[in-house]
């Protein structure tokens, strides 16, 4: 019974970077840019240094590594956008499984990583917000 208590994790907003780091392998400054993305809609490599008070060339080195991991696609050579987090979190795992050599399964805390996400993502991109 002790054994089915760790299943019960949660995952919330103010979690979800670190949870990000943990189960999907990215490193924090990849977590922070990506749910800076999510939240915010499509950002220019400009705008997420700015944002999180970084170089442009890492802002441009660290969303061009999120397109290969599967949570970006860039719009242009400088603008970088999320895929809804329902598909970019599951890619990002599956490829963090590929990459590690894991078996690609069902993975509750990584589900609820998609969901927490879900609202922001949406509203970010919604003209009016419920």
């Amino acid at each position: 019974m002790a054994s089915q208590v760790s299943l019960f994790v949660s995952v919330n907003i103010d979690t979800v970077e670190e949870n990000i780091v943990s189960e999907l392998r990215l490193s924090p400054i990849q977590s922070k840019v990506y749910v800076l993305v999510v939240k915010t809609g499509k950002m220019s490599a400009h705008d997420i240094a700015k944002n999180l008070g970084i170089s442009e060339d890492e802002a441009h080195q660290v969303a061009t590594s999120l397109i290969q991991n599967g949570g970006f696609i860039d719009i242009t050579k400088t603008e970088f956008e999320s895929m809804h987090p329902r598909f970019a979190v599951v890619n990002m795992y599956r490829r963090m499984c590929e990459r590690e050599n894991i078996p690609f399964k069902k993975n509750l805390l990584v589900d609820n990583i998609s969901i927490i996400l879900e609202k922001p993502y949406d509203d970010a991109r919604t003209k009016y917000n419920r």
